[in-house]
């Protein structure tokens, strides 16, 4: 048995701290580790993703967050993503569609879909994610669903399937890394009824701020993927 009220966790640059130690303290009381001080605050969505434990490379928040907002991800809708990988948009995409939404997960691998609902179980979110072991490129068994977001490496095969399961003006967005996958799958797009097809790229920088001036960050964060949106209508035009 793991003597958890004694157990510490070392975190590099920061020192030795016993987690339990914690506990019962308010949120905005400050603690110390070594003599550096800290903050105890409750944890945002920021900090719930940063904790993930990463199996899969994860669709990251300057991606994720352009997601959220083409594809209208709030409150109450029910959404289906393949790929689950490590589990990290769906923590997102949970967060999003809670308290009566749903989030369904289809992935082919049983050890990333193992590792991914411990993920979702550790930031408390399982009571709105449905996770599958099945191939998303030969069936969906949902329908009229409001968005399927698709990080597979061939989306294209998958966009008949995704058609006939999003609800009219739903929204299909693959994530891919390669242009080649994206001219592939927008070939595919146009044979169904989908409008509005659009692709971003987006690249983040953060800025650093000092009473000696302002200027950006060494460390730019690139090309991660390339995202496509598009709507599902049922008619061409009136």
């Amino acid at each position: 048995m793991i003597d958890t009220k004694h157990k510490t966790d070392h975190f590099k640059g920061v020192g030795v701290l016993n987690p339990s130690d914690l506990i019962g303290k308010e949120y905005g009381s400050i603690f110390t580790v070594n003599t550096k001080e800290f903050y105890l605050l409750k944890p945002t969505l920021m900090d719930k993703f940063k904790a993930l434990k990463r199996k899969a490379q994860i669709i990251i928040p300057k991606d994720a967050a352009h997601i959220i907002l083409h594809c209208d991800i709030t409150p109450g809708k029910t959404i289906l993503e393949a790929g689950v990988g490590s589990g990290g948009l769906t923590t997102i995409l949970a967060s999003m569609i809670q308290p009566d939404g749903m989030v369904i997960s289809y992935d082919l691998r049983s050890d990333f879909i193992n590792h991914a609902q411990k993920n979702i179980d550790n930031a408390k979110l399982h009571d709105f994610v449905t996770i599958k072991e099945k191939d998303v490129t030969k069936a969906i068994d949902e329908t009229n669903l409001h968005a399927i977001i698709l990080d597979i490496p061939n989306p294209w095969d998958a966009v008949k399937h995704a058609w006939n399961a999003l609800e009219t003006g739903g929204t299909l967005c693959t994530y891919s890394p390669l242009i080649s996958q994206v001219e592939n799958t927008i070939k595919t797009m146009k044979q169904y009824s989908f409008i509005d097809i659009k692709t971003f790229e987006t690249l983040y920088r953060e800025m650093i701020v000092k009473e000696q001036g302002t200027r950006p960050s060494f460390d730019m964060l690139g090309h991660t993927g390339y995202l496509t949106f598009a709507r599902k209508v049922t008619s061409e035009l009136l």
